[in-house]
């Protein structure tokens, strides 16, 4: 299993090819129990800030929000790909996304350490304090996860250059699948919500109204109290952050010396 794991991390083209014109059984149960155990784990540092409960909670939500995101969004993506010229059928097509969430639980996971002492060392959900340590909190772990998710698909982009015809379609192809992915997992995430245990509302698996609102209002008011009240500078700081993660992966794309191998 350690090899299989080693694949993942590594994300040598070749390797990862492999899992999705030969998948098997234990690759499978392989790529499900590392979304299963990472982001499991680090649900539980992201949850426990608020309560030992909330943190149980979110461990069984974060891998159900993936599964979620995958299974709503998989028939969309395997469409796409095939509109797109890609030359991936629908069975490749969710394989491909699978090992880019294990590569993310991967690095989630490896995390878990390292925030649990952060939720640990956080001021108290009673604190007076609390209101702006939930705002930091809830930013702070967006782009963890943005980080996690822009390596993962990292991986994705070098698989797809060696299964597709060319880096345009690959490109495109990346593309449509962040769009969707992203927009579904944010809205899905705020449907599943509470992650992170507003302070002053009672622990619970779900809010009584989980279609009210929507994620990005949240981001953007959490932004405002970061910024004291500036939520516009917050929003362009934070573009401009998401665009350094993304530098590897356009000149990863631009760089015509770049090989499929």
């Amino acid at each position: 299993m350690s090899a299989q794991l080693a694949a993942l991390l590594i994300g040598a083209p070749d390797d990862l090819r492999v899992w999705i014109e030969t998948p098997s059984r234990r690759n499978l149960v392989i790529c499900l129990a590392t979304i299963v155990l990472g982001f499991g784990s680090y649900g539980l540092t992201v949850g426990l800030w608020r309560a030992p409960t909330m943190g149980f909670y979110v461990a069984l939500k974060m891998p159900a929000l993936i599964f979620i995101t995958l299974a709503c969004n998989g028939l969309l993506n395997g469409m796409l790909a095939l509109l797109l010229g890609s030359g991936l059928g629908f069975r490749q097509s969710i394989l491909a996304q699978l090992l880019s969430f294990s590569v993310a639980a991967l690095i989630l996971g490896s995390l878990a350490p390292v925030l649990l002492f952060m939720a640990l060392n956080a001021p108290s959900p009673d604190a007076p304090n609390a209101g702006t340590a939930h705002a930091n909190y809830m930013v702070i772990h967006t782009a963890i996860i943005a980080y996690a998710g822009v390596i993962a698909n990292g991986h994705l982009a070098r698989l797809l250059v060696v299964t597709t015809p060319s880096k345009k379609i690959a490109g495109a192809t990346l593309v449509a699948w962040l769009g969707g992915n992203a927009f579904m997992g944010a809205q899905f995430s705020w449907i599943l919500r509470p992650f992170f245990g507003t302070p002053g509302l009672e622990v619970a698996f779900l809010r009584a109204d989980p279609m009210r609102g929507t994620f990005y209002e949240t981001i953007w008011r959490s932004m405002g109290v970061m910024t004291g009240g500036h939520p516009i500078e917050g929003f362009v700081a934070a573009c401009f952050g998401l665009f350094l993660l993304l530098i590897p992966l356009l000149k990863f794309f631009t760089d015509p010396n770049s090989i499929k191998s």
